[in-house]
């Protein structure tokens, strides 16, 4: 008999709406039921491709006698974190604040108002581990609502007085200044690892958005510590076996500080955040290397991670049969069994195969040496070791695909879309791939058409139905993509609707008596607390980049008050960007911007045209964080003025392909050839 979970679209609940527990979604009815029965609730909070999650299902939640515990003492939730960060946020504040860490399964104990009095992450299903049971905490936790009443209340108001003020955002009297990125590299380079690249031991997480802002510094300050910073960091990811050495895309982190054993999810924010990272590196280097792990991981996102309605889809699972990495993992035999001996021996040594393996008797695949230095020791040539290396990927692929697959949670997100349409545009612009541009398009249009619902943007979609109301971080994040799409197609639609998202949310996400947005909408339900996440983790925070959206908004636009809102909120985090930069990673990318003068480079003439093509070429060829980008076809209308002020008077020059390079709408004289708008840019 399935429980109450059955009737979501969340691939996370519904894995357990066949549990025996009582599970019930959050909402209103399970919080009324608390309060009638005068129960606790009992709130659980994880999500699909969550290894532990599934282990304490396996161990707990399918266990008759423990669900017994549960439904008998508690009003038992399940919440799925990523449809709800709202929920996630709250009570992880709480749990950190409790114990001093977090994760997932989180596992929380509330008053039946939703009340934090304890918490904690996975607890096991018996006492031999270590750790105390879970029966043993249930056991705990009703008799403490039962009996100690008062310390329950009492614990509840400090958890929840602490949990506002990690909610507040203090008051900044410093002005913005260069001082504040120096620092902030300097505070990164005491914690960087220049051995093997990453920032501290294991566990080890890839972190594009600090190493983003790196890549700025060294634009900025032309620092070679910087740019080796982000190509070790960089390198070792993609040589490692975080990186998915077969079919491409990047698993969760590294479980050592080696880059060689990841927690085998894999998620489509990183992706979508380390396809950037490798495009920037491409422009920044022109090595052709950090183009094809790019392009790699697209194809990867395009192949397993596309719903035929045009958007994406959300993570896929670590497990396969039951065990953790079993899909991705090689015997030295398995290699020669699809290879023949010849060619296993040639590439198993190239990539790190080994009888004893490196993983549980089995062989992540990695790269342990350059290929050239490889195939020098082979006796090879590099181009017949390339030869080899491309051919045997594809065998390997086909053989791969015949195991049993990991699941995959094919919900669709609008933040992590808006990012990942983000990234398909730049890759579409730096690579000129007009695949990449139709992929891009087709999740704008999945978007706007599916989780759009009388002008309110929506949170999550699945088979057909779209709910939830969009956070801060949605709007953010589409917004954000929208403005890129722009970039990569001038068509005038995208960049209008990435305005009227930012304008919905100034008005739902924007506290003016403190200079900042909260995550949550002024017409979402009433929480314990109203959240407010401002540190970069695995995702950039909704406030960054909502800040660097309007910051870009304002230069297409001219609408000032874009950037005087952004410039607000971007003071006051000046004491976070400098004391814990490795939280601030995108905040300080937004900076960066701020204290720049962007170049606001407008291109007029036929798309279609090789000599327009030629000045776009030129113009993604470096890399030039702080730029926007706008065109338009001579024969096309310019469209409503006021919006699109980089374009007013922009014409041919002797009927060719015109650029214009300005800084604060003051211009340089137009050039029609490659070189001079090259000069121009790096003026």
């Amino acid at each position: 008999m399935p429980n109450r979970l059955i009737n979501e679209t969340s691939p996370y609940l519904l894995q357990h709406a066949h549990n025996p527990v009582d599970w019930r979604p959050w909402g209103q009815e399970a919080l009324d039921k608390a309060q009638a029965e005068d129960k606790p609730i009992l709130l659980s909070i994880g999500y699909s491709a969550c290894h532990w999650c599934h282990v304490m299902e396996r161990e707990s939640f399918e266990d008759e006698r423990i669900a017994g515990m549960m439904n008998d003492n508690f009003i038992s939730i399940k919440v799925d974190r990523e449809e709800r960060p709202d929920i996630d946020n709250i009570y992880m504040n709480a749990v950190q604040a409790l114990t001093g860490s977090g994760g997932w399964p989180l596992t929380v104990f509330l008053t039946p108002d939703g009340r934090p009095f304890y918490g904690g992450t996975y607890f096991p299903s018996d006492d031999n581990r270590g750790m105390v049971s879970f029966p043993r905490l249930l056991s705990a936790m009703a008799d403490a609502y039962r009996n100690k009443r008062g310390d329950v209340i009492q614990a509840t108001q400090q958890l929840i007085s602490r949990v506002q003020q990690m909610a507040e955002v203090p008051r900044a009297q410093e002005p913005l200044s260069p001082d504040v990125l120096h620092q902030a590299f300097q505070n990164l380079v005491s914690s960087y690892d220049f051995q093997f690249g990453g920032f501290g031991s294991a566990p080890k997480f890839p972190q594009p958005m600090t190493y983003e802002f790196i890549l700025r510094y060294h634009k900025l300050t032309n620092s070679p510590r910087a740019l080796e910073m982000v190509e070790l960091a960089a390198s070792r990811m993609a040589t490692g076996g975080i990186y998915d050495q077969i079919g491409g895309g990047f698993h969760r982190y590294s479980t050592d500080a080696y880059w060689l054993v990841p927690h085998f999810e894999k998620m489509l924010y990183d992706n979508a955040l380390l396809v950037r990272l490798f495009l920037h590196l491409f422009q920044a280097t022109r090595n052709d290397f950090y183009r094809s792990i790019a392009e790699e991981t697209l194809d990867y996102v395009i192949r397993e991670m596309r719903d035929p309605a045009g958007g994406f889809y959300s993570s896929q699972d670590a497990d396969s049969e039951g065990e953790e990495g079993k899909f991705f993992i090689w015997s030295k035999d398995e290699l020669a069994l699809v290879l023949g001996e010849k060619d296993a021996e040639l590439i198993g040594g190239y990539f790190g195969v080994s009888e004893a393996g490196n993983f549980e008797g089995r062989n992540i695949l990695n790269v342990p040496q350059g290929a050239e230095s490889y195939a020098a020791e082979a006796g090879i040539s590099p181009e017949a070791l390339a030869a080899t290396i491309t051919s045997a990927k594809a065998r390997l692929m086909e053989a791969r695909e015949r195991r049993i697959h990991p699941g995959r949670d094919d919900k669709a997100l609008t933040a992590w879309n808006g990012m990942m349409l983000r990234s398909f545009a730049e890759a579409a612009s730096i690579l000129e791939r007009d695949d990449y541009r139709q992929a891009a398009v087709d999740c704008a249009e999945f978007l706007l058409r599916e989780l759009v619902n009388d002008g309110r943007l929506l949170r999550t979609y699945k088979d057909g139905k779209a709910h939830l109301n969009g956070y801060l971080e949605d709007y953010a994040y589409l917004a954000d993509g929208l403005l890129y799409l722009y970039e990569a197609t001038f068509n005038d639609r995208w960049l209008n609707e990435a305005r009227r998202l930012a304008d919905g949310m100034i008005d739902l996400f924007w506290e003016q008596a403190e200079n900042g947005f909260y995550d949550t909408g002024r017409d979402h339900e009433d929480l314990v607390v109203r959240p407010r996440d401002v540190f970069d983790n695995a995702t950039p925070c909704g406030s960054s980049v909502a800040v660097d959206m309007l910051l870009r908004l304002s230069v297409f636009t001219g609408d000032g008050e874009y950037s005087r809102r952004a410039s607000s909120a971007l003071r006051a985090m000046r004491q976070y960007l400098i004391r814990a930069p490795n939280g601030m990673g995108h905040w300080l990318c937004a900076l960066d911007f701020y204290l720049s003068t962007p170049k606001e480079i407008a291109i007029v003439g036929d798309p279609d045209d090789p000599a327009t093509r030629e000045l776009l070429r030129t113009v993604h060829a470096g890399c030039l964080p702080n730029k926007v980008l706008a065109g338009v076809s001579p024969e096309a209308p310019i469209g409503d003025a006021p919006s699109m002020p980089l374009l007013e008077g922009r014409t041919l020059v002797d009927g060719k392909p015109t650029a214009y390079v300005c800084q604060n709408y003051v211009c340089q004289l137009p050039v029609t050839d490659p070189e001079s708008l090259a000069r121009q840019l790096e003026e």
